[in-house]
């Protein structure tokens, strides 16, 4: 006996604003980032805890959620995308969900669309996209295929813990290498030195760049706002490494949040900079869907002293919302507050010779691009461009 979870019905909010007035602080489970296991929005029934007064082992804390990774054969590995405020167009991700635990990851509603959570179930029920490799040989073998620059780890990180073991990144990235395709990565994870052999050959030839996410250099904040990823200080070495083996590096200061990360701004693109970075760009924190209650879960965990304060600055750098979607305003925020942080930035990145990291990937050469000579046999067949299939 213990907590009950009801299904419950919930009458949807017009006005663009999620209210949590959670009768205790909620609790924080060591190494995850999101709060609860908040069901997704295409679920039927909602459930909310309930402590029924027969809780057993209430001091122990939250129960740990064990990561499970699962393999799984995609149909596609290219997604493409006409957002005008993304600085590319195609893009590869070979897993699904992310053990960094974020909580301000954007991929996060993703779950939804597999009827799991976009909460703990986000961070520690993992897809792994076994043939990646080979859906992308046979994705470059097309006759009709122009290669543009790719973007790799965009929705989730390409160099997540699990990657350690499935290599599916590193193999991605030989058969780019070997059709001398222009990558981008970016990360969070100093794992992505392993990949150096791969990645130093491309960039000495225009056809590779990385970018590392610095939220924050407070190794405290990092540990609650993204558990499983690098420390701060293990990215500024990560920088450091990339650039001292000639691959250009970035530095992503996303994303920006107003009295948690935002007094850092300066300071963050000073230990770039230092570290190696020679770019730099922001987004200020979105908060879509789901993402919205989980980050107010999070605020009220480990923040309850400023929660109110922060939600209250970010409605104002969203029209009075917690979110808005507009391609013009949501990577950057309107108003007073997000004019004053575009300045900070724009003044900070200035005084230290920083270029834009949207100009970066668009400098990449894609001219040496040749088709792979190597086709898996099972997908052959889509490669012709024949309409009919052979009968033996």
């Amino acid at each position: 006996m213990g907590t009950i979870d009801h299904p419950i019905h919930r009458e949807p909010f017009d006005d663009g604003h999620v209210a949590l007035a959670p009768s205790a602080p909620p609790l924080a489970r060591k190494g995850r980032g999101a709060v609860s296991n908040l069901q997704g929005r295409y679920e039927v029934n909602d459930r909310e805890r309930f402590d029924d007064g027969w809780a057993i082992d209430d001091d122990a804390g939250p129960a740990a959620f064990k990561t499970v990774v699962t393999d799984e054969i995609a149909k596609s590995i290219l997604s493409r995308n006409t957002s005008p405020d993304i600085p590319f167009s195609v893009s590869l991700n070979p897993y699904r969900g992310c053990e960094h635990g974020c909580i301000y990851c954007f991929a996060r509603p993703t779950h939804s669309y597999l009827g799991l959570s976009p909460g703990l179930d986000f961070e520690s029920r993992l897809f792994a996209k076994v043939n990646a490799p080979e859906l992308l040989r046979c994705e470059l073998a097309k006759p009709g295929y122009v290669p543009e620059h790719i973007a790799i780890g965009v929705n989730t990180d390409a160099y997540q813990p699990c990657e350690r073991e499935r290599k599916l990144t590193r193999s991605v990235l030989e058969v780019l290498a070997e059709c001398r395709h222009p990558a981008g990565l970016i990360t969070k994870s100093s794992l992505i030195e392993r990949d150096i052999d791969i990645l130093a050959p491309m960039a000495q030839k225009g056809m590779a760049c990385a970018a590392i996410t610095l939220t924050t250099l407070d190794a405290g904040i990092s540990r609650t706002l993204e558990p499983r990823a690098a420390a701060p200080m293990r990215r500024l070495r990560t920088i450091r490494t990339l650039t001292e083996a000639g691959i250009p590096v970035s530095v992503s200061v996303a994303p920006i949040i107003p009295f948690v990360t935002e007094p850092e701004i300066e300071r963050i693109l000073e230990a770039a900079r230092d570290a190696g970075a020679v770019g730099a760009h922001y987004t200020v924190l979105r908060l879509p869907h789901e993402v919205n209650p989980l980050f107010q879960e999070w605020l009220q965990a480990h923040f309850p002293d400023r929660a109110q304060r922060v939600m209250n600055r970010i409605r104002e750098m969203r029209g009075g919302k917690d979110y808005d979607s507009d391609f013009a305003t949501r990577m950057k925020g309107e108003g007073v507050w997000a004019d004053l942080i575009r300045q900070r930035f724009e003044k900070a990145s200035e005084r230290l010779g920083f270029a834009d990291l949207r100009g970066r990937f668009g400098r990449l050469d894609g001219s040496q691009f040749r088709r792979p000579l190597v086709v898996p046999q099972m997908q052959k067949r889509d490669t012709k461009g024949a309409g009919q299939l052979d009968l033996f």
